[in-house]
């Protein structure tokens, strides 16, 4: 197969006198798959002063951060702090870290991020095995159980939510069934957490990760992460501390040094435990933001918060249905952050959002692979779960079609969402 050495095409800037000017973006409404419209308090967390990492109020903050966490993840995981980057950093960083090559990796695929977690387990060396299912589905049970039992392997990894098909992946009985046989689950909630019910703790997860972008209504460049003491254990029996910092009495880990410095998720552990070990410089306006995302979150209540992002979901499907639209997937298993909703033919779906975006200041999202041109996919989550920016994108939508020629009731999506609302 032919091989291209060609470096990408890169547009140079149009007009340097730009450089001189103040940034100056326009107000979007982010109604897409994420990321979405960060919480103002949040941005205003962002503009707390800056301290040295190792500043006592520094300190003290992180251990708030990672007492907030536990609340948000449900767990009283002792390691729940959070990773430098944007949400697949945690991702990597967790297998990476707990996985040495030629052991085995169990995938549950139902979407793009799947075939990330995929991705990332062989770049590390892991014999990987892929369950997958149609895009538009979710696993039973059962077929999980029957793959574990077929393929014995160290770690099953699986999204909670997968935005590329709007699904959301039971995993009540899932950790049972992997200890069951041996393995680790590993669970990346970037698309759900804060949005819909995680009980790390009940559901027997081992390693959960996250991002701020989405249900927890911050930006996007910190990613918390909780390990169970089991996966803790398999992490930090690979630790071996970087030559300028080895304190004295160091021993190394009997594991298999981790290939990455900057994702060896045991230093980490050792920068945010009690010897506060120096790994990297912490981005400090990062971690205010992700502390304010949680104690938001503790402060409205888990359950409040849930409620919410459902009711923005009702109201979302039944004004799109009410539009004669077709919502994608099982809608049983719809996440309740993201609606994906099939492109109606002859109408140009990249047409459609660009109208949104020029028009409306909205955006909303196309997908990827199979589904790429035929679906949309609208977000409703943290801080845009809310009434008015449910009613003005789909009041907008309806006005987009309608100069697309789509045929409909006006004014129809607008109606039955908003008795959504009141029911």
């Amino acid at each position: 197969m032919a091989q291209s050495t060609d470096l990408p095409a890169l547009s140079p800037l149009a007009d340097v006198s730009a450089i001189r000017q103040e940034l100056n973006l326009p107000p979007r409404l982010l109604m897409g798959p994420g990321p979405i419209n960060a919480d103002p308090r949040v941005l205003r967390a962002l503009s707390t002063p800056l301290v040295g990492q190792f500043d006592p109020t520094f300190r003290v903050a992180m251990r708030e951060t990672m007492a907030l966490y536990r609340l948000v993840f449900e767990t009283a995981n002792d390691w729940t702090l959070i990773v430098d980057g944007t949400a697949r950093s945690a991702i990597e960083t967790a297998m990476i870290s707990a996985i040495e090559p030629g052991e085995r990796v169990l995938v549950l695929s139902f979407g793009r991020f799947g075939q990330l977690k995929t991705e990332i387990a062989r770049r590390i060396g892991a014999e990987v095995k892929v369950l997958e299912t149609t895009w538009g589905t979710v696993f039973a049970p059962e077929q999980v159980e029957a793959a574990l039992k077929a393929f014995s392997p160290a770690l099953v990894a699986v999204c909670q939510g997968d935005t590329s098909t709007t699904m959301c992946q039971p995993l009540e009985e899932l950790g049972r069934i992997c200890h069951r046989y041996g393995a680790l689950l590993q669970v990346d909630a970037t698309a759900t957490l804060g949005g819909t019910p995680l009980p790390v703790d009940a559901w027997e997860i081992d390693c959960v990760t996250g991002g701020l972008q989405k249900c927890l209504a911050g930006p996007s460049g910190a990613a918390p992460i909780t390990l169970g003491d089991a996966f803790a254990r398999r992490v930090y029996r690979r630790r071996h501390i970087e030559e300028g910092v080895r304190p004295a009495n160091y021993v190394p880990g009997v594991g298999r040094i981790i290939p990455s410095n900057y994702m060896d998720l045991a230093m980490i552990m050792d920068y945010w435990g009690d010897g506060a070990l120096n790994h990297h410089t912490e981005a400090t306006s990062m971690l205010y933001a992700a502390r304010e995302c949680a104690r938001i979150f503790v402060l409205e209540g888990a359950n409040a918060i849930h409620r919410r992002h459902a009711a923005a979901s009702r109201a979302m499907v039944a004004g799109l249905s009410a539009m004669g639209l077709e919502v994608f997937g099982d809608v049983a298993h719809k996440m309740p952050n993201v609606t994906g909703v099939a492109i109606p033919a002859g109408v140009a779906g990249d047409k459609v959002r660009n109208a949104l975006l020029e028009d409306f200041n909205i955006e909303i999202g196309t997908s990827f692979g199979p589904l790429h041109g035929k679906i949309w996919r609208i977000g409703a989550m943290g801080y845009n779960a809310r009434r008015d920016a449910v009613l003005l994108t789909l009041a907008a939508l309806e006005t987009v079609l309608a100069a697309e020629g789509y045929r409909f009731t006006r004014g129809a999506g607008v109606d039955a969402a908003y008795h959504a609302y009141k029911a």
